[in-house]
C-alpha cells in the first residue's frame, strides 16, 4: 500500500489543486497514496500511456478526456455516455470513468439545491455539457443560454443530448432573450468562466435574471464566492459554487479507487482549506 501513485494528467497543467486536494482526501481516509503532476501534451500520450498504466490510477483534465479512450479496456457506463474520461483505475484491466457529474450533483444536494424543474445553463463548453447531460437524465426543461457565436455549438449539444436521452427536453436560446423574455428557472447554472478572478466584477447574467431564479450554481471556483453567488445570496437565493463540485468530483474518484467514505462535515472544511490554498497558489 505504501508505494501506490496517481497523478493527474493534462496539458497545461501548472496551476492545478488536484494535488492538495487528493492528498487530503487521502489522509481523511486514512489511506496511503503518492499524488504527482504529469504534463501530458496530445501528440506525446501514445508514448505516455506505458508510464500511466505503471500508476494504480489517475485523473485527467484537458485537452485529453476524449483522447484516453482508446487506451482504456472498459468504461464506466457514464462516461461511455459522456464520451470523456477523467478518472481512471489500473489493474487487472483500465477502467475509464467521468466523476464531473458526481462532483456537480453533490455540489447540489450538499447545499440543499434540489435539481428538477426549469433549468437554465449558461455556455456551450465542457462544463454546460456535463450539466445539460445531468439535467436531461433527471428530467428536468433544460435551456442551454449562450451568446450569439455560440449558437451553432450549443445546438449540436442540444442534438446531441437528444439523441442519446430519449426524451430529452432541452433547447437553446441567447443569453439576451432570458432577460427581454422575463423567463424564470428553477435553477441558473454558470457554466462559462465569466466572473474567474481576475474578472471578479463580471456576471454572466443580470441581477434582474439572478432574482427570477430560484437556485444557482456557479462552476467557477476562484473565487471561492463569485459575484453571481454573492448577488444570488444577498436575494436570499440558494447557491453553491465551483469549489465544491471541485473537491466532490474528487471525493467521487477515491470511491473509484479506494472504496473511501467520507464524512459531508470533512468535505465541505476540505473546500474551504482548498479555497485558502487557491490564493496562496495564485498570490493573491
Amino acid at each position: 500500500m505504501s508505494n501506490r501513485k496517481f497523478a493527474v494528467i493534462g496539458h497545461p497543467i501548472g496551476h492545478t489543486m488536484s494535488p492538495f486536494i487528493h492528498k487530503r482526501l487521502f489522509e481523511l481516509a486514512g489511506a496511503v497514496g503518492e499524488y504527482t503532476v504529469i504534463d501530458v501534451a496530445p501528440q506525446e500520450l501514445s508514448a505516455k500511456i506505458h508510464e500511466l498504466n505503471e500508476l494504480d490510477g489517475y485523473n485527467i483534465t484537458i485537452p485529453n478526456k476524449q483522447r484516453i479512450i482508446p487506451y482504456l479496456d472498459r468504461l464506466d457506463p457514464k462516461a461511455e455516455l459522456y464520451g470523456s474520461v477523467n478518472t481512471v483505475k489500473n489493474g487487472s484491466i483500465r477502467e475509464g470513468y467521468t466523476t464531473d457529474p458526481d462532483g456537480f450533483l453533490k455540489a447540489l444536494s450538499s447545499a440543499g439545491i434540489p435539481f428538477e424543474g426549469r433549468v437554465c445553463i449558461v455556455g456551450r463548453g465542457g462544463a454546460a455539457r456535463t450539466f445539460v447531460y445531468e439535467a436531461a437524465l433527471a428530467g428536468c426543461d433544460i435551456t442551454i443560454a449562450v451568446r450569439p457565436k455560440d449558437g451553432n455549438i450549443s445546438k449540436e449539444l442540444e442534438d446531441e443530448v437528444r439523441k442519446k436521452i430519449d426524451g430529452a427536453r432541452v433547447s437553446t436560446c441567447l443569453i439576451s432573450e432570458i432577460e427581454e423574455n422575463g423567463m424564470c428557472f428553477d435553477l441558473l447554472a454558470n457554466a462559462t468562466p465569466v466572473g474567474m478572478y481576475p474578472n471578479i466584477d463580471k456576471m454572466p447574467v443580470s441581477e434582474k435574471v439572478i432574482g427570477r431564479c430560484k437556485n444557482v450554481f456557479d462552476a467557477v471556483y476562484n473565487p471561492l464566492e463569485t459575484k453571481l453567488i454573492r448577488t444570488a445570496k444577498a436575494l436570499g437565493i440558494k447557491a453553491a459554487g465551483g469549489m465544491d463540485m471541485l473537491v466532490w468530483q474528487a471525493v467521487a474518484a477515491h470511491e473509484i479507487w479506494d472504496g473511501s467514505v467520507y464524512r459531508t462535515e470533512d468535505i465541505s472544511a476540505l473546500v474551504t482549506e482548498s479555497a485558502e490554498e487557491m490564493n496562496r497558489m495564485f498570490c493573491r
